[in-house]
């Protein structure tokens, strides 16, 4: 899947960018249809720890799916925003399922 990778206010590294393409790539398990996405990484001006924010949002034919989540590390934001992609396209798949029955 051809991921944008797009980092706002910071240089993001390529084993950073890595990573995400990786955890990414694991989506095509549950759904062979997506056709390509971008992925946001923010640093948050604030005072707290938690200021590193993952945005994604995928393609497929017809729809889009988005997620976000903020914390202390971009890996730990980025597994989690996938991870709620992962519930959407399970979710979707089976409504897709129960429309052709």
């Amino acid at each position: 899947m051809k991921l944008q990778m797009h980092s706002i206010h910071f240089d993001a590294d390529q084993k950073l960018i890595d990573f995400i393409q990786k955890k990414a790539d694991k989506l095509d398990t549950f759904y062979d249809r997506i056709l390509d996405g971008e992925v946001y990484m923010r640093l948050d001006k604030n005072e707290r720890n938690e200021n590193k924010i993952v945005e994604i949002k995928l393609n497929v034919p017809g729809k889009q799916f988005f997620a976000k989540h903020q914390t202390d590390s971009f890996e730990g934001a980025a597994d989690e925003a996938i991870e709620g992609l992962r519930r959407q396209i399970k979710k979707h798949k089976e409504k897709v399922v129960l429309a052709k029955q």
